[in-house]
């Protein structure tokens, strides 16, 4: 299948999905249905070991495109974008992401949904949503989980980015 917005590629039980809609891999409503039918393309395929997402060019996703979180859209991105994190999970092997540059907003909530994130020194990660007037649902339930409650709430609530090392000494990443 022929993709707009995204790479992938499938092969010695790698399934591999690179974010490639320059300049930032911005996630819009578009892109995130190609990796939903990617997903979903391998649901029930017993040689699938592994799903990988990378980004193609500055950055691994500086987020979901803001206009599609207000007005007639935000119903409908919302639905597709928590649609790719239950086929994640329906799909059930590990994931990894492999984050570089710009890691904010949506594109932090799908590395963090992910077993395992390995980040590039340059990794700039965070929620950044709060100063648009928006929460971020996948990291509010993650996050916690993750780095607990405090380091969490001081990530969301302020709107904080942090280094790929702060990630690191925290256990974000």
């Amino acid at each position: 299948m022929s993709y707009e917005f995204i790479k992938v590629d499938f092969k010695d039980g790698l399934g591999s999905i690179t974010l490639n809609r320059p300049p930032l891999n911005v996630l819009n409503i578009a892109m995130m249905e190609e990796i939903n039918s990617a997903l979903e393309s391998w649901k029930g395929h017993q040689d699938l070991k592994l799903i990988l997402f990378r980004g193609e060019g500055k950055c691994f996703s500086a987020g979901v495109d803001v206009g599609e979180h207000m007005g007639d859209l935000a119903s409908k991105m919302i639905e597709v974008f928590h649609r790719m994190f239950r086929l994640m999970d329906q799909i059930g092997v590990p994931t990894a992401a492999s984050v570089f540059g710009s890691c904010l907003g949506g594109g932090c909530e799908l590395a963090i949904f992910c077993d395992v994130v390995i980040a590039a020194d340059n990794t700039k990660i965070g929620q950044p949503e709060i100063q648009v007037g928006v929460f971020p649902p996948i990291a509010a339930q993650l996050m916690p989980r993750i780095i607990g409650r405090k380091a969490a709430m001081d990530l969301i609530l302020t709107g904080r980015v942090i280094s790929a090392q702060e990630a690191l000494e925290i256990g974000l990443i």
